[in-house]
């Protein structure tokens, strides 16, 4: 089973997509760590993303590590999630890690989180989940997180969720079937109990019609 967690920056994502798998027993796969860290390479490289992504060797876990180097947190800095941001908009980085995300949730049950994990990578999830937040929760987060101004990370989100938004090729949209969830002001804890009733209601309803 495969449960698609989508949305933009800041709305949590990550933190719930672990819960979630954590709480189901599921495996976790964080596809923006993929993109961050075609973006890191890129830019360590000084090489473009399309020409990075195709031969990266990206190792998820509780460390990232790209080539055998770990960027756990080289990955989460400004800097990478901007260059990420634009790898993410180049289509042949997209189609290059699409394709390794598929092979990886091909197998297994999975909670992927990203941007267009239900729409594109996995259409055929079990559940799929969008979750938003008000632009300011979502920037009080990202700030609170990485220690910034608040109002500089405020404008840098807009630009980034313009170009995610608006991009010609998998563009940030929630899947027609996914469920919305908006995050702002809902702890953590209330945010997965919903996701896993979700999860067990389809779970059950298979069962019903197997």
């Amino acid at each position: 089973m495969v449960v698609a967690i989508d949305g933009p920056a800041g709305a949590g994502k990550s933190s719930v997509a672990r819960a979630v798998a954590n709480a189901l027993g599921f495996t976790y796969l964080d596809s923006g760590a993929m993109y961050r860290a075609v973006g890191l390479a890129a830019l360590e490289r000084e090489l473009p993303p399309s020409v990075v992504a195709p031969a990266l060797r990206i190792e998820l876990g509780d460390r990232v590590r790209i080539d055998g180097h770990d960027v756990t947190e080289a990955i989460r800095t400004p800097a990478a999630a901007e260059a990420a941001s634009r790898a993410a908009a180049d289509p042949a980085v997209r189609a290059a890690l699409v394709v390794q995300q598929r092979q990886i949730v091909g197998a297994g049950d999975w909670v992927a989180e990203g941007r267009d994990i239900g729409t594109v990578v996995a259409p055929e999830a079990a559940v799929k989940v969008f979750l938003t937040a008000s632009p300011e929760e979502r920037a009080r987060r990202r700030a609170q997180q990485i220690g910034a101004d608040l109002q500089t990370v405020l404008a840098e989100q807009a630009i980034r969720d313009e170009r995610d938004q608006t991009r010609e090729h998998s563009p940030l949209e929630a899947a027609p079937d996914a469920t919305l969830l908006d995050t702002t002001g809902l702890p953590l804890e209330q945010v997965v109990e919903r996701i896993v009733a979700l999860v067990r209601r389809a779970r059950a309803d298979a069962q019903a019609g197997g």
